[in-house]
């Protein structure tokens, strides 16, 4: 009796032991993870299952604002977060290395070697081998208001001018080394220029302003366009006759070198924001907002009066903005929101992944 009394009473005091050291462990289990997790955090280092992926050289949310002929066929193009596309005569797309990430608002290119690129902060990048390789501009002159270099035209012998934000208006000689300021800063945003020849330049900017210079930038003139809206880009065909267009569908035609200009009047309202000469057309073309195009014949004179126009879009759901144009023949490459190729019938969008 009470042999069984003692072992009956030992028996309880078994269990209660095992209950305190599962409620011990229980008790402990968070601060073990927590341990865990540090440890695997700080020694484990994780490895790689399977291949990378990796992006898409243009990707939908890129915005592509300037293009230009590149080498063998190819061309540039300048991207949203410093991105410069090659774009092969495939379609094919191949992204170059930078040495930046802001945006590039602008490309020219001298020749299939030499190519500058211009944008935010003023930025400016060059190359000197077709695109394989781009270095950043030193020194480039800066405002202590706003820095946005909005576009950049070449011309022979290594000058090229750029124009932007607080009245930037840079020339380089040397493919785009070293830049100097042609003007004093101003509050004003030019956003073209053209060159006429080597010394003589015509700029277009906001509030329907106009320079010319015809001594390579030492001196200049100040024309007033017959429009208060900002002019968003100029281009010429000869030392005389030009194009400039703006926002709200404005067309400007100058005969005289930029000196006087006259509006043409279009049945389109879209802001339009690049133009060009196409000389295997004998056209003018601009583009702007909402798949806008204009299109300009010119007659048997040599008159900019004697040009036929004609406007519509690229198509009912190709309504995107487009910043540049480039001709490639009878075909325009379009760059903006999307890029593209349109014959003058069909707009051919590339589809990014």
């Amino acid at each position: 009796m009470n042999q069984f009394s003692s072992q009956s009473m030992e028996q309880p005091r078994r269990l209660d032991g095992k209950q305190r050291l599962a409620n011990l462990l229980v008790s402990a289990l968070p601060w073990m993870i927590i341990a865990g997790l540090l440890y695997a955090g700080l020694f484990i280092k994780p490895q790689a299952v399977g291949a990378s992926v990796t992006p898409p050289a243009l990707e939908r949310r890129d915005r592509v604002y300037g293009i230009a002929h590149g080498e063998g066929g190819t061309l540039l193009a300048a991207a949203s977060n410093g991105k410069i596309l090659a774009v092969g005569a495939d379609r094919k797309i191949a992204r170059q290395t930078t040495p930046a990430n802001l945006s590039l608002q602008d490309i020219a290119a001298y020749d299939a070697k030499h190519a500058v690129a211009v944008g935010n902060d003023n930025v400016i990048l060059t190359t000197d081998d077709g695109g394989k390789h781009w270095i950043k501009a030193d020194k480039v002159p800066r405002s202590q208001v706003a820095n946005k270099l909005n576009r950049v035209r070449t011309g022979t012998n290594g000058i090229a001018v750029a124009v932007g934000e607080m009245g930037a208006l840079l020339r380089t000689q040397d493919y785009g080394k070293t830049w100097e300021r042609l003007r004093e800063e101003e509050d004003v945003a030019w956003n073209d220029v053209a060159i006429l020849d080597g010394s003589a330049f015509v700029v277009v900017g906001e509030f329907g302003k106009i320079l010319r210079s015809v001594d390579g930038g030492k001196t200049w003139e100040k024309e007033q366009a017959p429009v208060e809206g900002s002019l968003m880009a100029v281009a010429f065909r000869d030392a005389s006759n030009g194009i400039a267009v703006g926002l709200d569908g404005v067309v400007l035609s100058s005969s005289d070198g930029g000196r006087q200009w006259t509006r043409i009047k279009l049945p389109a309202h879209e802001h339009l924001l690049d133009v060009l000469w196409n000389a295997d057309k004998k056209e003018w073309f601009a583009v702007g907002l909402l798949g806008r195009w204009i299109a300009g014949t010119q007659g048997d004179t040599q008159a900019t009066d004697s040009v036929q126009w004609k406007t519509g879009v690229l198509g009912e759901r190709a309504l995107s903005w487009h910043t540049r144009a480039l001709a490639s023949g009878s075909t325009y490459w379009l760059a903006g929101a999307d890029v593209g190729t349109w014959d003058g019938q069909r707009w051919t969008p590339f589809n990014p992944n």
